[in-house]
């Protein structure tokens, strides 16, 4: 039996899904409206909407946004290995670098991963 590889844009719907999976499962709330891109060796995934009710209560005040912030942070960071699994899975690459930060005035996320490979070239 011949598998016919995915394409670049299943793979980048593929993580899209499994993310807004992931943020519900381990964050508690899921965001609105989630994108993932490939560029080059990295993969740039936009979540907007990620904000429960209670953190946008909470993020009406900068020490709140700050508290919002540095809570959705740890949570995420305790996660970080079935994170890491997962998108290795779906890329079929190693996962080098990660990096993300959110906004608690706007509700976005903003991740950027690093991969071993060029995913241009992988993904045509």
């Amino acid at each position: 039996m011949i598998m016919k590889s995915k394409t670049r844009g299943e793979t980048e719907a593929e993580i899209t899904q499994a993310l807004v999976r992931f943020e519900k499962e381990y964050l508690g709330h899921g965001p609105v409206d989630a994108r993932t891109f490939f560029i080059n060796d990295m993969v740039l995934i936009r979540l907007r909407g990620v904000l429960t009710a209670a953190d946008r209560k909470l993020a009406e005040t900068t020490e709140g946004q700050a508290l919002v912030k540095e809570t959705r942070r740890k949570l995420f960071e305790t996660s970080r290995p079935v994170f890491d699994e997962m998108i290795e899975k779906i890329i079929g690459c190693k996962l080098i670098s990660f990096h993300t930060d959110m906004s608690a005035k706007t509700g976005e996320r903003v991740i950027v991963l690093t991969v071993s490979t060029n995913l241009d070239t992988l993904y045509r």
